[in-house]
């Protein structure tokens, strides 16, 4: 697996390339925690790239999920599609990872997030 981080307004992407499983999903778990520790405050991580995932890889996305939500961050997950697709449906996980169709997408829905936020 490969990350790629490149960054759109405030938000960062994190580009998956390769497998998410058991022998490398750390590396993402690892990269999330340091982006927290500079205090990135909205996450992208876009799937266009990865062409399996494992239990492993769906529960560093349930962690990642869980710590967003306890932080009060934005995160969004893109471009899931093939077998990824089929084992998130098969888990029932859908309707709790906030799913997106494009990084587009997801960067308009984060901008109307910020406009509705109390200063």
């Amino acid at each position: 697996m490969e990350l790629n981080v490149h960054k759109i307004n405030e938000t960062y992407i994190i580009d998956i390339l390769g497998e998410m499983d058991i022998y490398n999903v750390s590396q993402l778990r690892s990269l999330f925690s340091k982006m927290l520790s500079k205090n990135v405050r909205s996450f992208i991580i876009n799937m266009q790239n990865v062409d399996y995932i494992d239990s492993a890889g769906i529960g560093a996305l349930i962690y990642i999920c869980e710590k967003i939500s306890k932080e009060d961050l934005q995160l969004a997950i893109v471009n899931v599609h093939g077998i990824v697709q089929t084992v998130i449906e098969l888990t029932k996980l859908g309707f709790y990872f906030p799913i997106y169709d494009s990084i587009d997408e997801a960067v308009v829905k984060f901008q109307e997030e910020m406009s509705f936020m109390p200063i």
